[in-house]
């Protein structure tokens, strides 16, 4: 138990674990000390920090159990006093026509409003300009194509088929859906809350709210500092501290980034099959040593695990050691090829089971400075590796910080959603593992 001297002021909760890094990510950047932790930790510890992140593994499971795991992150972040809370989703709107962003919402709404939160109503924004996320008219872009368009239609677990986020979510929930459109988000926050308000009339409790830039974010952020839930990507949490900051409850914390140096060797597990994972693993393997995981082959019983150890070991023994990446990061074709000879959820567990126990097997051999990408694998590796706790670093790429655990003996982590990150991400953020507080 950690005894706290500044209790947070903003709990969040995200449904996988490269999410929540990615949330922390942005709040460090607006000066708030930032901690994730792994699931709800026990009743009564207290942290220290101006936010925290509770990262749950709760994305594609069933929507019940999302709902039941996330309720319980919110009754520990209400018991440490925090002032407003966020749930946070992926950029890409990743979820089915069941849930899980639909049923989890209505859950949180409902809570807070018990609890005296007042009428419940919330806004969702995945927008993240900076990814090239956008949103219009409650249309989801990635980049200048339209959601349905941008690969995620051949997501493995959430294939995102509908771009339009009214009609996405309106099928997930019991709420009524609406729309805080652009052209009142341009006008400012008085305008939004306005909208608020009438939306709120009509009986709506959830409203997509259009993005298209950082400024745009800033203003949602601004309009909504008295709604009890904020639901969206990081991007609109870049408004949430200078609300804190204007109300006197946050100082500036020009340290709020700083991690120790942790020393050991570094390797990259890759699990996603996205197409920005795809394009950072074809470039790593240029120059650097790679160990592909055939889902497959460990079907059937192989020693895969055995084998990546042992390729690891030869490259982290030799004459000059290198770090090596083991992956299972394939095409879409090839993706379904496996799904269709183990099933859809039967691949993935299999992947992450078999990644889990390298990443504890190259933990016995010396690494402690990991990357990771996917967020079934970040959680997957995170839980093999017994992490309870993270401290928030300074940014590597957009969405992706560098992170350290909590403990005596630190582990230096980079855990990277599939779709995140430059063509160079796995070397950038190594280099960065590698400097510790710069």
């Amino acid at each position: 138990m950690t005894t706290s001297t500044r209790k947070p002021l903003l709990g969040c909760i995200a449904d996988d674990f490269t999410g929540a890094t990615d949330l922390a990510n942005m709040l460090v950047r607006g000066g708030m000390r930032t901690v994730q932790t792994i699931g709800a930790p026990a009743a009564d510890t207290r942290i220290e920090a101006d936010a925290l992140v509770v990262a749950l593994k709760s994305r594609t499971i069933d929507a019940a159990d999302a709902v039941a795991q996330s309720l319980a992150a919110l009754e520990w972040l209400r018991a440490q006093g925090c002032r407003q809370f966020f749930f946070k989703y992926c950029s890409t709107f990743d979820s089915t026509d069941q849930g899980n962003i639909g049923p989890v919402a209505d859950a949180l709404l409902d809570a807070l409003s018990a609890a005296g939160g007042g009428t419940p109503f919330t806004i969702a924004c995945p927008a993240f300009p900076e990814n090239g996320r956008t949103i219009y008219r409650g249309h989801l872009f990635v980049g200048d194509v339209l959601l349905n368009e941008s690969g995620m239609e051949h997501h493995p677990l959430t294939p995102m088929t509908d771009a339009n986020l009214v009609r996405v979510l309106q099928r997930q929930t019991r709420s009524t859906v609406g729309l805080v459109r652009h052209d009142v988000v341009a006008q400012g926050p008085q305008a939004v809350r306005a909208s608020i308000d009438a939306l709120r009339r009509d009986g709506v409790r959830m409203a997509i709210a259009d993005a298209v830039s950082d400024a745009d974010l800033y203003t949602l952020g601004e309009a909504c500092a008295e709604l009890p839930l904020i639901t969206g990507g990081s991007g609109v949490a870049l408004g949430l501290p200078g609300n804190f900051r204007r109300a006197g409850l946050l100082d500036d914390a020009a340290d709020a980034g700083e991690l120790p140096r942790v020393e050991g060797a570094s390797a990259v597990l890759a699990g996603s099959a996205s197409k920005a994972t795809n394009a950072q693993v074809a470039a790593w393997r240029e120059t650097r040593p790679a160990f592909r995981i055939d889902p497959l082959a460990a079907a059937r019983g192989e020693p895969v695990v055995d084998q990546a150890l042992a390729f690891a070991r030869e490259h982290m023994n030799a004459a000059q050691p290198q770090p090596v990446l083991i992956y299972a990061t394939a095409s879409p074709d090839d993706v379904k090829a496996t799904q269709r000879e183990l099933g859809v959820a039967q691949a993935g567990e299999l992947v992450e089971r078999t990644l889990a126990a390298i990443a504890r097997g190259l933990h016995d051999l010396g690494v402690r400075k990991f990357v990771v990408a996917g967020g079934e694998t970040s959680g997957a590796v995170v839980q093999a590796l017994d992490v309870e706790m993270l401290r928030i670093g300074k940014q590597i790429d957009p969405g992706v910080p560098a992170t350290a655990t909590i403990g005596a003996q630190p582990l230096a982590l980079a855990l990277k959603s599939g779709n995140f990150g430059a063509v160079d991400f796995f070397a950038k953020a190594l280099r960065q593992l590698d400097g510790g507080a710069q």
